[in-house]
């Protein structure tokens, strides 16, 4: 079995992970060098680099003859489902291209971009355009086997009255937003739902690609939230965060093709359901942090 070096640090947040829908994290950790092995035997790869890690994913440089790849081993939740199906519906067109994949193993063989040139050394407002620019690109028509949003956010608009660090006015705001805004909505877009300022590389060309979504189909305003969440401090508090985050807004929607008006609506429904999760997972500091975006939003 070829040895893979698996950060000691990310082994111990992996293994915290509860099943979802799959095997614990526990479990699946103690399966990757396995599935790294079997994928560098199916694909005829060599490792060609120490492996870099994300929240839910181990990616180690591989090359196949002289090509540079990267292989992607993904643990199994439910947001990893359909990645290698939105990639193959955009097929390098603003994402990083997928080579090759064994969905049921979370094994992924994708193009090999710059890991260590994203968006988070640039100008906000430069960023934002960026981000906007690669929404439009992959604002395609969704797949039909993509859960649709309504579907996607039905549970967290449930449990979020039940959770009681959620101001009640955010409740009420959100459920107000999702019956206006989800039933019939269109068009069925696929969306990333995930493309933040570290979740943009660069081709060799240079050209900056989005990596690592989570789709579903909806409506692309839905799109927009994670970049208003980037460098946070910066933005400032009170009036200079609300001007902050409407013109981060502004240069997204713009960039995107959208209506600024109803992206903002979309956004705000996609912010209610965040303070919701932050306040289960994110602990005070990132609940604080939504509950400040929403209100700038709303206000």
């Amino acid at each position: 079995m070829t040895p893979v070096d698996l950060p000691p640090g990310w082994v111990e947040r992996v293994s915290a992970y509860p099943a979802d829908g799959g095997p614990s994290g526990a479990e699946w950790v103690r399966t990757v060098p396995r599935l790294v092995d079997e994928a560098l035997e199916r694909w005829d790869l060599a490792p060609d680099g120490p492996p870099r890690t994300g929240w839910t994913a181990l990616v180690l440089p591989v090359r196949r003859g002289d090509e540079p790849l990267a292989l992607k081993v993904v643990w199994p939740h439910p947001e990893a489902v359909h990645e290698a199906l939105a990639l193959r519906t955009w097929d390098g067109a603003g994402a990083v291209r997928l080579v090759a994949a064994r969905p049921s193993g979370g094994q992924l063989l994708l193009e090999r971009l710059d890991a260590d040139a994203d968006l988070t050394g640039g100008w906000d407002e430069e960023a934002c355009a960026v981000i906007g620019g690669l929404l439009r690109r992959l604002h395609v028509p969704a797949p039909p086997r993509l859960p649709r949003l309504a579907e996607y956010l039905a549970p967290h608009l449930e449990r979020m009255a039940s959770r009681p660090a959620v101001p009640r006015r955010v409740v009420d705001r959100t459920r107000g937003l999702a019956r206006d805004l989800l039933e019939g909505a269109v068009p069925e877009a696929l969306l990333h739902t995930d493309l933040h300022y570290e979740n943009v590389l660069r081709r060799a060309d240079g050209a900056w690609t989005a990596i690592d979504p989570k789709p579903v189909a909806g409506h692309p305003g839905f799109d927009l939230w994670p970049a208003l969440r980037n460098r946070l401090p910066e933005m400032g508090t009170g009036a200079a965060l609300r001007w902050s985050v409407r013109r981060r807004l502004t240069v997204l929607a713009e960039a995107a093709g959208l209506d600024e008006d109803e992206a903002r609506a979309w956004t705000l429904l996609r912010a209610g359901v965040e303070v919701s999760w932050a306040s289960v997972v994110e602990g005070e500091d990132g609940l604080t942090a939504c509950v400040a975006l929403h209100k700038a939003l709303d206000g």
